[in-house]
This record gives C-alpha cells, structure tokens and sequence, in this order.
C-alpha cells in the first residue's frame, strides 16, 4: 500500500468518524528499512517518521536530515536510560516514557541541554508481564511525577495485546487519557489504524503499509 492510499483512508476514517476537522498525525514508522524505501517516501513530501531503536536512528537520520531538511523523529519504540542524551538529541517526540526512572533520567538531561521533546506516557493496557509500559492503575503516579519535574508530557500511548481486540485497549487509552486531559493519544498500526482513529487516535504509527515487508 502506497502513502497516498494511506493518507486516503486516514481521510475517509476521520470522515466516518465525524472527525474531518482533527488532525491525524501519520507517523511512517521506518525501522530496520532501507534507505532507499525511505527517501521514496520523503520525495514524496513526508516528513513525519518513527523509529524503534536510537542507535539505528543515530547511523540514518543525521544525513538524511542533512538531505532533506527538517525531518520530525518520533522515537517509538522502548528508551534504555544509557540512550537518553542520544535521544533527546535526535528525536522531537518520545512515545515510550512507563517508568520513574527513565523520568528522573529525562529530567536531568533537560536542565543539562536546556530543552525537552514532547513525551508520551506508554501504558501497558493488557497489563502484558513480557512488555513494556505502565499499568493503567499507575498512570496518575507516573503522570504526576513527570509534572513534578515539569515534563512535556503531552498524551499516552500503548500497544494492545496481538490476542485481543484492538478496539478493547483503544477505548481503554482514549478514557484514561481524557480523565487526565491529555489531548494525544498514540494508538494504532498498519493493520488497525481505522478503528484507532474511530476511538481517538491523534498519532498514528504505519510501518509495512507504507514502506513493505521489513528486510
């Protein structure tokens, strides 16, 4: 599927949802993709891009900003405390943010460089032991610590169980969300970003729909 038939059906999603007049921020998710698929989908205008991993992030993306200009990185994928001053570096949004540590961690560096990107809280909403995230119960916790040290927390994201209904956790994170007047809400994939978009998805992240199977 090519980005603009994405983008068509990011349109017609917010159209069914009677929400034409919000934004959609559709982050092309590129990791582990080759250069080449990636500079195709910057010549075709796009500019908003996700990556999992900082290193891998640090080899690329420097000399394609060079190329083309400003380029907004979101970092999406989970954030070692060791690879925080590398990432606050490169990325204009960090999704990943599930523990007290990496806030205090994030906290030092921002007075140390002077600025901050825009965090997402990432919430383990199938309370999933193997991944990463916080537990619903333990948002408020986290949110108000990241406050205490005056974060830009901005939204919430998460990663539903792959045995469960999508839908289910994106109410889930839509709710939490909205009790804690977060105005983002980081949710849904190639295979499921319409339904995100139907329960309020702001931040949506495309990986192999737009770029193919990853090599």
């Amino acid at each position: 599927m090519s980005l603009e038939k994405i983008l068509s059906k990011v349109e017609t999603a917010k159209k069914d949802s009677g929400r034409q007049n919000d934004k959609i921020n559709v982050i092309a998710v590129s990791k582990v993709q080759p250069i080449a698929r990636i500079k195709k989908v910057l010549n075709e205008g796009h500019r908003l891009f996700g990556e999992n991993r900082v290193q891998e992030s640090l080899e690329k993306w420097p000399k394609l900003i060079d190329e083309y200009g400003k380029i907004e990185l979101h970092l999406v994928g989970s954030l070692q405390t060791n690879k925080v001053k590398d990432a606050m570096n490169l990325f204009d949004v960090i999704h990943s943010i599930d523990r007290e540590k990496l806030i205090v961690k994030i906290s030092n560096e921002a007075q140390n460089l002077g600025f901050c990107p825009d965090l997402f809280i990432q919430v383990n909403t199938g309370n999933e032991t193997q991944k990463a995230g916080v537990k619903k119960e333990e948002v408020t916790k986290l949110l108000d610590l990241a406050k205490l040290h005056s974060l830009p927390i901005i939204g919430l994201m998460c990663l539903p169980p792959i045995n469960e209904l999508p839908s289910d956790h994106f109410k889930i994170l839509n709710r939490i969300a909205k009790e804690h007047n977060l105005q983002r809400v980081s949710m849904g994939m190639s295979n499921d970003f319409e339904d995100a978009i139907k329960f309020g998805a702001t931040d949506i992240r495309i990986g192999s729909a737009i770029f193919g199977p990853r090599e």
